[in-house]
């Protein structure tokens, strides 16, 4: 469905257009489908009736994958005349799940194999009740990186409580990777044979399909060849620019992130040594794997173990630990060893580090056989102590003559649009790194979209992220405008979101013109503040409702027009 100022748009180009040209436009039309076949190819059986199921889906997410998937699922449904609803699972009943025929979930997993934020209390609740699930069928897809120990755990976590609750499975689970387009399609065919035959025999059929990880990741080495913070010394940051060359042919795009496993500090694993009075070289197996100890102590998860580690952990000591997350030093701290327990038995209970994922602030064509990083270094404080991030800590302290393994981790969902087409960039802090790689790339391109930037940080003078280039980028004309916000430099704190606010008419213009959308940093509280003000300009300007707002900035993110990257 158009809006009325695209569908006058429309009018007016066909009504002065001449037969050849309408021709012409229906081939061109049909062709930019095909291009993208993958993303707006919809599943079909041909020649069959509305079939009698009414599928509730179900989503769980983080970062909109989940919710976009049920989108879809739900437009291929409607094709097939299948009438279908969709609903986030924190906004579910649960009470009402032993009423359900039909039930497809989307469920996405986070950290260490956990559940969205929003799907832990389901979770939780479905599996401390006593529900029975007989008459209810199921089918799980599960979205996850299988760069990660616990890949699409939590799909799993859902998959066998439903079944321990007596749910019938319809189709076996599917582990989706990152690049997840096609095992969706695969997914929604084999639902639509299964919903046909159910419908032709009145019997209830179970598809078994095998999954596979739908990625293909390529391990990288290379060396840092340049590492500079770029915050003054008086700074309360401390941001690193980091360049990274490989004698390979490092293949990236815009958007792009990559990605690394960090090593624990050996500071850190001589205390866990020390504590268990065990020899750094001493031989440890576990599961047919063999290392040492202080080898496998470099590559183990210490930091911020998740309640699931902990309890673990807890079992072994036994003692209680009540912390949702902790350091591994620092509970042993709390803890005098007991004489029963060895290192072996300790690494067996820790995961392995999970991979840190890292905005690319580079492009290929303007950065020509090198990888650079805009990484702050997170530091915290645990009562009176200052801690810093596991991830970025291992990166300021890496040294220039040992090799970094690495690879690249591919954003299909944090893409450029054609080149005429105008983008508007939001990424406060370290949010700007994607940002310089997608200017860097329509510079070197000759790109003719108009660019926008929307900057902040906590002081200009000390915290404005590489302003030299950003201000060449403004005189040559590559960025048309730029925004600023530095929050300390004045009395009242201001932040992008203001500037958005401040700029209302001027940003809803290009919205309107066809511009997209993108967000890039931390997802609490700034992206949710940075889109309740485009919701707020959105129906300031066009004298719409708020939710009539949200439903104009959902259109575009459905369109690929509005697109984040938020962690």
């Amino acid at each position: 469905m158009l809006s009325e100022t695209k569908l006058s748009l429309l009018q007016q180009l066909v009504q002065s257009a001449s037969t050849e040209e309408i021709i012409w436009t229906k081939g061109y039309l049909a062709g930019y489908l095909d291009k993208n076949r993958i993303d707006l190819v919809v599943p079909n059986i041909s020649e069959i009736p509305a079939i009698a199921v009414k599928p509730l889906i179900i989503y769980g997410t983080e970062t909109g994958n989940s919710k976009k998937i049920a989108s879809q699922l739900l437009a291929g449904f409607k094709k097939n005349k299948i009438q279908a609803k969709a609903v986030d699972v924190f906004q579910y009943d649960l009470t009402k799940i032993e009423k359900e025929n039909l039930v497809l979930f989307v469920m996405s997993t986070q950290g260490e194999g956990e559940f969205p934020q929003n799907a832990v209390a389901f979770y939780e609740k479905l599996k401390a009740s006593d529900v029975n699930l007989s008459k209810v069928s199921f089918a799980v897809l599960g979205l996850g990186d299988s760069s990660y120990p616990l890949f699409c755990n939590a799909g799993v976590l859902l998959d066998e409580v439903l079944l321990e609750k007596g749910a019938n499975q319809l189709l076996t689970l599917v582990k989706a990777d990152v690049d997840f387009a096609e095992n969706v399609i695969e997914w929604e065919k084999n639902l639509l044979h299964v919903f046909h035959n159910n419908a032709s025999n009145q019997t209830s059929v179970s598809t078994e399909k095998k999954t596979e990880k739908g990625s293909h990741k390529k391990n990288y080495t290379g060396t840092i060849s340049h590492k500079v913070i770029l915050n003054d010394r008086e700074s309360n940051k401390e941001t690193y620019h980091i360049e990274i060359t490989s004698d390979d042919a490092v293949v990236y795009e815009p958007g792009d992130a990559l990605g690394m496993i960090p090593k624990n500090k050996k500071e850190d694993v001589d205390f866990i040594l020390n504590y268990f009075a065990a020899n750094a070289t001493q031989q440890i197996t576990i599961k047919d794997e063999k290392k040492t100890a202080e080898k496998w102590l470099e590559e183990r998860n210490i930091k911020g173990l998740s309640k699931l580690s902990l309890d673990k952990i807890s079992e072994l000591l036994q003692t209680t630990i009540d912390l949702e997350k902790a350091d591994l030093i620092d509970v042993l701290k709390q803890f005098p060893k007991s004489e029963s327990i060895n290192i072996d038995a300790l690494i067996e209970t820790l995961l392995p580090i999970a991979p840190r994922l890292y905005s690319i602030s580079s492009t290929a064509e303007a950065h020509d056989g090198q990888v650079h990083l805009t990484v702050n270094l997170n530091k915290f404080k645990v009562g009176d102590e200052v801690k810093t991030g596991l991830a970025s800590q291992f990166l300021a302290d890496y040294p220039t003559d040992i090799e970094l393994e690495f690879y690249i981790h591919k954003n299909q969902n944090f893409r450029l649009p054609t080149d005429h087409t105008d983008v508007i960039m939001i990424g406060p802090g370290t949010g700007i790194a994607p940002f310089r790689s997608f200017l860097a790339h329509r510079d070197a391109t000759g790109a003719e979209g108009k660019n926008w930037l929307f900057f902040g940080e906590q002081h200009f003078v000390l915290d404005f992220y590489y302003q030299t280039e950003i201000q060449e980028w403004i005189s040559t004309g590559v960025l048309s405008k730029l925004d600023t916000a530095f929050s300390r430099d004045q009395e009242r704190k201001i932040y992008v979101q203001d500037r958005i606010r401040e700029k209302a008419s001027d940003f809803n213009e290009w919205l309107e013109s066809g511009a997209s959308i993108y967000i890039c940093g931390q997802k609490n509280p700034m992206s949710q503040d940075v889109e309740q003000a485009i919701v707020d300009v959105i129906a300031q300007e066009r004298k719409i409702s708020l939710e009539e707002a949200r439903q104009v900035l959902e259109e575009l993110e459905s369109q690929g027009k509005y697109q984040k990257d938020v962690y």
